[in-house]
């Protein structure tokens, strides 16, 4: 007797690498969440069978217990082997009850910021693994390796999804897809792409020391412990050459125009973070400089993220705008997005709200994951 596989339940298989703020996020959606979504999904199975932090694993084929997997990570984990994972995830998502042949769909999700995960992502494909992440490490990492891993993705028809590596949860790259997908051009994409940049520049005003505010965000936790690492412009460039890459733009992160925020004497590790924060007010006054240079001129200063399509250039820049534009009335940690195309010149297309947060982040790595399960090949 024939079985029609297209349509028989779909047998899903989660795995997560990374289980920081955003990976505890995402596991408590899903475990809140995956009951819902199996016939929304025609799923009968919807397991998070693997759980890994830098050191240990928690390998599972029948299911991790969602309600305790913290403590079972800590005390039943065994050493971390990446080998060993990924061919656990791939092969639980194996044939359902009674001997039916059923599709399973089997997820890697990477939460972490390490290059050991994602350098390995070609190889997690080739075992049959679709990838979700949030980390940026690839998608601005080599275009050797980002070629190689969207030609594997289309001759094994396995997605490897990353809507969270620009705006945290908020439709960047999904926005972006749509409109080069239905035949839109895109002349040019600027944002204010970091949380935390943007509440610097949102709270800093003219006679106000702009070590005062790095500090204050500092203290607020919107920094990283190392401000440096935010300032530098680092993160803002890899959410730039990913934009540019979905554009078609052949850029390497090493050769854009990345204007660094940090003093060239308070750079490099021969500096501490302590002393960094503790030399910069001896640096207010080029920051003075520009903000009221720009308040005369009736505008503001932002760290944006651009680009230009037209041009063929990506680059991170301090820049001035106009108070009616909408860099200049953003509030808070926001990140937004503006599509300048040729559907929509004359009033360019907006995506704004937050850009950082574990729930907002956690959400957009969920729908992604959610968008896999969906377009995986039923038979």
């Amino acid at each position: 007797m024939s079985v029609d596989i297209a349509h028989q339940p779909l047998s899903v298989s989660v795995g997560l690498i990374g289980p920081g703020l955003i990976g505890k996020a995402l596991l408590r959606q899903i475990e809140q969440q995956a009951g819902k979504l199996l016939a929304p999904l025609h799923a009968d199975k919807f397991n998070v069978v693997a759980v890994a932090n830098s050191r240990q694993m928690l390998l599972r084929p029948e299911g991790v217990n969602l309600a305790i997997w913290e403590s079972d990570l800590a005390e039943q984990g065994e050493p971390l082997d990446l080998d060993k994972f990924a061919a656990c995830l791939a092969a639980a998502s194996g044939p359902l009850p009674a001997s039916l042949p059923g599709p399973s769909c089997s997820v890697l999700v990477d939460c972490t910021a390490s290059d050991a995960v994602s350098s390995r992502y070609a190889a997690f494909m080739r075992q049959g693994l679709h990838i979700v992440t949030p980390n940026k490490k690839f998608g601005a990492g080599p275009l050797k390796q980002y070629h190689e891993l969207r030609d594997l993705s289309e001759r094994h028809r396995r997605r490897f999804m990353y809507e969270a590596t620009v705006g945290a949860g908020l439709p960047v790259i999904s926005t972006l897809h749509g409109l080069l997908e239905t035949g839109d051009k895109i002349i040019k994409i600027e944002g204010i792409l970091s949380g935390t940049l943007s509440y610097i520049f949102n709270t800093y005003k003219p006679g106000m020391n702009f070590s005062d505010v790095v500090a204050d965000a500092k203290a607020k936790g919107y920094t990283e412990p190392d401000p440096r690492d935010d300032l530098s412009g680092l993160d803002v460039a890899r959410k730039v050459v990913i934009l540019a890459r979905e554009c078609g733009m052949e850029v390497e992160l090493e050769g854009m125009a990345v204007e660094s925020l940090v003093p060239a004497q308070l750079q490099g590790e021969a500096v501490s973070a302590a002393q960094y924060m503790e030399a910069l007010p001896q640096h207010d006054g080029a920051m003075a400089a520009k903000a009221a240079e720009a308040d005369a001129a009736g505008g503001v200063v932002r760290y944006v993220g651009c680009v230009d399509a037209e041009n063929g250039t990506a680059s991170v820049t301090l820049r001035t705008y106009p108070a009616g534009h909408p860099f200049a009335q953003l509030s808070g940690s926001d990140n937004i997005v503006v599509f300048t195309t040729e559907r929509y010149k004359d009033r360019p297309l907006i995506v704004r709200g937050p850009g950082a947060g574990a729930d907002v982040t956690a959400a957009g790595v969920f729908v992604d994951l959610l968008q896999v399960i969906r377009s995986h090949p039923r038979a």
